[in-house]
């Protein structure tokens, strides 16, 4: 499946950048976003270099009216992908309160403030080639399905999108409109070269990416990958929390990204 038209929040570094490379090509027309200005100019550059039409904007996710203008703005839409997202480390230095409500206002309203206004002018839309009117995909993690007490905000934000996404799904197939949990493992990006801990199943942002897109193109409401990782998540999630507690802080504190 080709999208044509597409946004991307997120789009300076790490997964957002492989989304707009790998969907640049002659005729697909790019909307990024990203709050980083000189990094985001540098992607769009690279995805104009492979024929695509390119606009950016410097905008933060948790501006819920900036974002409204900028979705409503852009036209057509056949993709929009929620990928913005921050972590703040791991361990109790994490939690305190500023980093937590950062988390959750650019991990969870944040991809509101990209979905809602998304699925409002995508409703208006004509059906595109795949008989679908548009989609949303939100950039969850595995880390949503683990409560894991050495990062409770982050993995707590990252289950509320997922569960949203996933439900909202349902909705939104009597509109003709789609809606994509994507839960990928660990992605080689500036947020986990500091971790102390093993990283099984570690992907390219490139590889992250064929995935998450083939997993839209094929009609998935949830994309959860690498499969061996998401399964031993989802074995070591179902342990007793005061068990699954004293595991998780054994882990080595990761610093503050």
């Amino acid at each position: 499946m080709r999208f044509a038209h597409v946004l991307i929040t997120g789009a300076s570094a790490g997964l957002g950048a492989a989304f707009a490379r790998l969907l640049a090509r002659p005729g697909a027309v790019l909307h990024l976003g990203a709050r980083r200005a000189a990094e985001l100019e540098a992607v769009a550059e690279a995805c104009r270099k492979a024929g695509a039409t390119v606009a950016t904007r410097r905008v933060d996710v948790r501006d819920a009216e900036a974002m409204a203008e900028w979705v409503r703005g852009a036209g057509r839409l056949d993709l929009v992908i929620a990928n913005a997202g921050v972590s703040a480390g791991t361990g109790e230095a994490q939690e305190q309160d500023a980093r937590v409500r950062l988390i959750f206002e650019t991990n969870l309203t944040g991809v509101l403030n990209t979905a809602l206004p998304a699925l409002e002018a995508m409703a208006a839309q004509a059906p595109g080639a795949d008989g679908w009117r548009g989609h949303v995909a939100v950039v969850s993690s595995i880390a949503g399905f683990l409560p894991a007490a050495t990062a409770p905000a982050y993995c707590a934000s990252k289950a509320a999108a997922r569960a949203w996404a996933e439900a909202r799904d349902g909705t939104e197939r009597r509109r003709g409109l789609r809606v994509h949990a994507l839960c990928p493992g660990f992605i080689r990006t500036a947020m986990t070269e500091n971790n102390p801990f093993p990283m099984p199943g570690m992907m390219s942002p490139e590889e992250a990416a064929r995935r998450a897109l083939a997993g839209i193109a094929a009609g998935r409401t949830r994309i959860a990958y690498p499969w061996p990782l998401y399964a031993l998540t989802r074995l070591t999630a179902a342990l007793p929390p005061a068990l699954l507690n004293r595991l998780m802080l054994l882990a080595p504190a990761k610093p503050a990204d």
